[in-house]
């Protein structure tokens, strides 16, 4: 529920998260980070949708997948 609402705060829905997921290609990959909170992987990767740069983090779980959108807050300084 976390990432429905943190793509939503980007404008979009479901359908539109799995179509960012599906699109997301090795070049988009910016590494990988531990969780703070669970010490577990997260890959990293930095997108476009449309018009701003996003960072989407998967956690692969043994029977599930984690996802996470947020803003580069960073391009957002940039063009100030």
């Amino acid at each position: 529920m976390k990432a429905l609402g943190e793509a939503a705060e980007l404008g979009l829905d479901e359908e539109d998260a799995c179509d960012v997921l599906a699109r997301l290609r090795a070049e988009d990959c910016v590494g990988r980070r531990r969780s703070a909170s669970t010490g577990e992987w997260m890959y990293v990767f930095k997108t476009q949708v449309g018009g701003v740069i996003v960072y989407v983090k998967l956690l692969l779980r043994t029977n599930c997948v984690l996802i996470s959108f947020h803003k580069d807050e960073a391009a957002d300084r940039e063009e100030d």
